[in-house]
């Protein structure tokens, strides 16, 4: 299993993915292709004692797409950037797998442009997991295109639930459309509109509407909404995870001497609860839809989040989800045909 690491264009700089592939190929057998600057990567190597790993080889790239670029325009314009690279490896099967902690847009317009939609699939949407009292929702959109049509939302309410059922292992995953009540008549044109598609559709196991609180609740498994509201409820969770340890250590430290020995009483069960909440644990969002597994990470990821992102890659192309995916989109549009 070879997967391909992109790791140019992020906050930290190559350091932090170069280190956490390193620690992938050690961890799980694999092998990496690190996709970037080659003066930068066998410098890094070096420092983390990997130069003589053969496992670990390096493919150059001499252009880089930082955030503040145009995704399409810089895509199209920069053939030699590193995502662009990565994108080409994974099209000609050179790699099984592909890993990106740079520009989102910049990863979704390679992802669409170098490697290509599922036939049948209209648009790739990022699926994120989202952990629950019950365990892990799937939210998708998560920001893979902002707006997005009725059939679009239905297309990744079928992703959604091959992911569940494949990665996460649900059985029978729950399908709900997130909306500001769960009555069928509640919600803006868009939810109108795409409630009846859903509830129609084969594929899946539509239980209807829920609204944000159902996401942690672990009343549902699969979260569907267009990419600006999915990335919107994603940002949140993660700032809110954050606020309430903090404030939690805070409350501890202020509290005096007994509430002190209490959160030392309690500080094993504080870091399990970090740990469950933490986004690096998850490593990164698929992005589902294209014709190859693709993995897109926060463009903060540290190493530990990297190392755990190409273990999900491994797993995406392992568990075959980009060939199951396009069964149930085939299956969805014979069905679709027939109630015609």
């Amino acid at each position: 299993m070879k997967i391909a690491v992109d790791v140019m264009g992020t906050d930290y700089g190559p350091k932090e993915l170069v280190l956490g592939a390193v620690n992938a190929v050690k961890a799980f057998g694999c092998e990496t292709v690190l996709v970037g600057d080659e003066k930068i990567i066998k410098e890094l190597l070096v420092k983390y004692h990997a130069d003589k790993d053969e496992r670990i080889s390096i493919h150059h790239a001499s252009e880089v797409i930082e955030m503040s670029e145009h995704p399409a325009i810089a895509v199209k314009s920069k053939k030699d950037a590193s995502i662009v690279v990565a994108a080409r490896l994974l099209r000609n099967k050179e790699c099984n797998a592909l890993v990106s902690s740079g520009s989102t847009g910049a990863a979704v317009a390679a992802a669409l442009f170098g490697v290509g939609r599922i036939k049948g699939v209209e648009r790739p949407a990022i699926a994120t997991p989202i952990p629950s009292l019950t365990g892990t929702t799937v939210v998708l959109d998560s920001g893979a295109k902002v707006d997005a049509k009725p059939e679009h939302m239905v297309q990744s309410a079928i992703m959604g639930t091959v992911y569940a059922e494949k990665i996460i292992k649900i059985s029978s995953p729950r399908v709900g459309l997130l909306n500001i009540g769960e009555e069928e008549t509640k919600g803006n044109e868009q939810a109108l509109a795409t409630y009846p598609l859903l509830k129609k559709e084969k594929t899946i196991k539509f239980i209807g509407n829920v609204e944000g609180r159902d996401i942690n609740k672990g009343t549902v498994d699969v979260v569907v909404c267009d990419g600006f509201v999915g990335n919107v409820v994603l940002k949140f969770g993660e700032g809110l995870a954050k606020a309430i340890m903090t404030m939690v250590k805070e409350a501890i430290m202020k509290g005096g001497l007994l509430a002190k020995i209490g959160g030392l009483l309690i500080k094993p069960a504080l870091k399990g609860l970090k740990k469950r909440l933490d986004p690096a644990e998850y490593g990164g969002a698929l992005l589902l839809g294209i014709r190859a597994p693709f993995i897109i990470c926060h463009g903060s990821s540290k190493a530990k989040a990297i190392t755990n992102a190409i273990r999900v890659a491994m797993d995406f192309a392992e568990q075959d989800v980009v060939s199951i995916i396009a069964q149930r989109i085939a299956e969805s549009k014979r069905n679709e045909e027939i109630d015609k």
